[in-house]
């Protein structure tokens, strides 16, 4: 559904049963490395509510590490990513701790999942989480998810909760993903730096001006920046899912998004999100290589949903095999990922037939049974 008025845009937040709420390590730690415990009593009791009042809840929470530091007293986080690793082991107990308290005292169970990269990439894996979500939506659970930072090195670097949260409002089919920041939404310009810089209430695309917005500097306590929301913004938005960024210190901020009040600023999805798989590949799923498209390829594969053949291919990198996933990149930017599917065909012998078309196949690779598709569109996720 395509919604062009503000009456539409509110009703869906309004009504959006399974929702994906992600807050920052800058939400629930005061500068001096301390966990913020007023605001982690406000953001539960609105979580509770929101329960109560009949929706299913996922809070995806950072603040592991921050919450280590704050144990033993350390105002910077160090640059080791074994003492990172550290603080993140003995701040998660810590947390879930304070979480399960929090929640006992208004009827709520939580219960904790914590996930890596690995369990996104893995097809068998994810489909494992997701059955292990509904479970817990059956019991009346609020699951709390977090990265494993102690065992996930990749995960630590980057440090992305944002990337992770719309991921798993992909992966549970969610109706909403919020993300509680320490900006109350996308601007113009940085608001720290510009006065002139203004809030935007709501954008309709992932535009390159839209990115160009986006800064990099992260606060002292957590590592993402406006980028990253950007990032899960698109991700959800593949998945046909709204997301709202905004101030989580914001008075009762979960309360006013579902009053319909102007709070942050609302990505609105594509008109038809992908199916769960489809989503799954475009963002979950690793990739073994890489195809290379000219433009009348990429012109095919995004506009009119057709499958990828020889003829559209001008090079192939990395090493795969037949039915591994792979990623499809433009000749004309080929650091951009447009699609991902399961390929037909390995590396080598896409290197022997690209270019050709699709009746000389048998002429080059040898008369036996091969596809037409070096990737069918039904095996394929287009991503933009």
């Amino acid at each position: 559904m395509k919604m062009t008025d503000n009456s539409a845009i509110k009703s869906r937040i309004a009504d959006s049963k399974r929702i994906v709420v992600k807050i920052g390590s800058s939400s629930l730690v005061h500068e001096n490395g301390k966990m913020n415990y007023r605001a982690l009593e406000l953001l539960v009791r609105q979580l509770a509510e929101l329960q109560n009042f009949g929706k299913q809840v996922i809070l995806v929470s950072s603040g592991a590490v921050a919450a280590g530091m704050g144990k033993l007293k350390m105002k910077t986080k160090p640059a080791e990513i074994g003492k990172r690793q550290a603080l993140a082991a003995i701040g998660q107990g810590l947390l879930m701790q304070i979480y399960e308290k929090l929640f006992a005292e208004y009827g709520v169970n939580v219960a904790q999942v914590l996930l890596t990269k690995e369990d996104i990439a893995h097809r068998e894996r994810y489909l494992s989480v997701g059955n292990t979500f509904d479970a817990l939506f059956e019991y009346d659970i609020v699951p709390i998810v977090n990265e494993n930072d102690t065992t996930s090195f990749a995960e630590l670097k980057v440090g992305d909760n944002d990337t992770l949260a719309a991921l798993t409002a992909c992966l549970v089919e969610a109706d909403l993903l919020i993300l509680l920041s320490d900006i109350d939404g996308l601007y113009t310009a940085n608001p720290r730096q510009d006065s002139n810089a203004r809030r935007l209430s709501l954008v309709e695309g992932i535009s390159d001006e839209i990115e160009a917005m986006a800064g990099s500097a992260g606060s002292a306590v957590g590592t993402g920046g406006m980028m990253t929301k950007i990032a899960a913004a698109k991700i959800a938005g593949g998945c046909g899912i709204p997301m709202i960024l905004t101030d989580g210190s914001i008075s009762e901020v979960l309360y006013k998004i579902f009053d319909g009040d102007d709070v942050g600023t609302v990505f609105l999805p594509k008109d038809k999100g992908m199916v769960k798989k489809k989503s799954w590949l475009a963002y979950g799923a690793d990739s073994s290589g890489k195809i290379i498209v000219d433009d009348g390829a990429l012109t095919a594969l995004t506009k009119k949903g057709s499958s990828l053949l020889p003829s559209g291919v001008k090079a192939v990198e990395g090493s795969f095999r037949q039915g591994d996933i792979v990623a499809v990149c433009c000749e004309s930017n080929p650091d951009q990922e447009i699609a991902k599917g399961f390929v037909n065909y390995s590396a080598a012998e896409i290197q022997l037939i690209k270019g050709c078309q699709t009746q000389n196949i048998k002429d080059i690779l040898g008369d036996a049974d091969w596809d037409d598709e070096i990737i069918h569109r039904d095996y394929m996720s287009v991503k933009i």
